[in-house]
């Protein structure tokens, strides 16, 4: 990785982000259950793509590897956060398999933007 050290800090900020996020429109989750399944992965997806676009700033090669990694670390990061809150009495008490399928297969964006912006990067590089 570039920066081992940002990388963590900004898995952390988009777990973070998400987080606040779902905190200020939990009380849509039962009266309007689509609309906050709609919000959640917006909020996910801005703020990986808002947080990856920074990143990037300081990487000058090897974008689509570092891409992966950086997606895959924060998709560790954001379910090692998560999944306990969620799965040992945070405020939704989901079992292993509602936990996955409701948010954990969402955070699966985390990768696919990370390596979508690194492929990009890479093709605008000559060479």
């Amino acid at each position: 990785m570039t920066s081992l050290r940002s990388a963590v800090a900004y898995g952390v900020l988009v777990w973070l982000c998400t987080f606040a996020v779902a905190f200020v429109v939990f009380p849509l989750r039962e009266p309007s259950r689509p609309l906050f399944e709609s919000i959640m992965p917006v909020a996910l997806a801005a703020a990986v793509a808002g947080l990856a676009v920074r990143y990037f700033r300081s990487v000058r090669a090897g974008f689509v590897a570092e891409a992966l990694r950086l997606g895959l670390l924060w998709l560790v990061i954001s379910l090692a956060i998560d999944a306990p809150l969620m799965l040992l009495g945070g405020p939704m008490h989901m079992t292993l398999g509602e936990y996955l399928a409701d948010i954990g297969l969402t955070y699966l964006l985390i990768p696919i933007i990370t390596v979508a912006i690194g492929t990009a990067l890479a093709s605008q590089r000559p060479g």
